[in-house]
């Protein structure tokens, strides 16, 4: 069954599974830690997962960003920021650890985290791989949420962004990026839940805080 509820340009796409003919996700979990959920926030750049993440940790979850694995790595290396060496390392990492690299990587801190309890959300989580690993090795759910937004409007906030900034064409390359090389749309398309993004922040925030005090993730 699916529910849709639309406000104006702001819309929450929820999909629920019928419990008669899916397993239930917390029986195919390891039973190693209760009480605490995941929130993966996936979605294209520029789509907001960002805001929403650093929302989430202003309310008390634990926040944990992938990208932030790689950025780290950058500086490890002694490389500057920028988008090709980013890629470059990307690539690197899942050369090395798979396709999975980043969950992989980030797997210890999140259960740690988990076990206090204490609610996560993952920033930019990328790959189906990772999704799967996180699944089947967290010990907690894992709550798939989409932030989307038109194409064109991505763009034009990657290019006005302070941090980083992107230019249109520089901000395609990336989207065709990480859709052929990064299984990026995988998680997107099985997401539990989809925010489209496509007012203001405030708007983002407020419906973002409504879907999750619905899921009971906020008191």
């Amino acid at each position: 069954m699916s529910v849709y509820i639309e406000w104006d340009d702001f819309a929450i796409i929820a999909r629920h599974e019928d419990s008669r003919q899916q397993p239930n996700l917390l029986m195919t979990m390891p039973k190693t830690i209760e009480n605490a959920r995941a929130l993966a926030l996936v979605g294209m750049p520029g789509a907001g997962k960002s805001i929403c993440a650093e929302h989430l940790a202003a309310r008390g979850f634990f926040s944990l960003r992938f990208g932030g694995i790689v950025v780290a790595e950058l500086r490890r290396r002694g490389l500057p920021l920028n988008p090709e060496n980013e890629r470059e390392v990307r690539e690197s990492l899942r050369a090395q650890h798979g396709m999975a690299a980043m969950a992989q990587i980030a797997l210890p801190q999140l259960q740690q985290a988990l076990a206090v309890p204490r609610n996560v959300v993952i920033d930019g989580l990328y790959s189906f791989s990772e999704y799967r690993l996180l699944r089947q090795e967290l010990g907690a759910p894992v709550i798939l949420l989409a932030i989307a937004a038109p194409r064109q409007l991505r763009y034009q906030r990657l290019t006005a962004r302070p941090s980083r900034p992107l230019s249109p064409a520089q901000a395609e390359r990336r989207d065709i990026q990480e859709i052929e090389g990064l299984e990026k749309g995988g998680p997107i398309a099985f997401a539990d839940y989809t925010l489209l993004n496509s007012g203001g922040v405030s708007q983002l925030l407020q419906r973002l805080d409504t879907l999750l005090e619905e899921l009971c993730f906020l008191p």
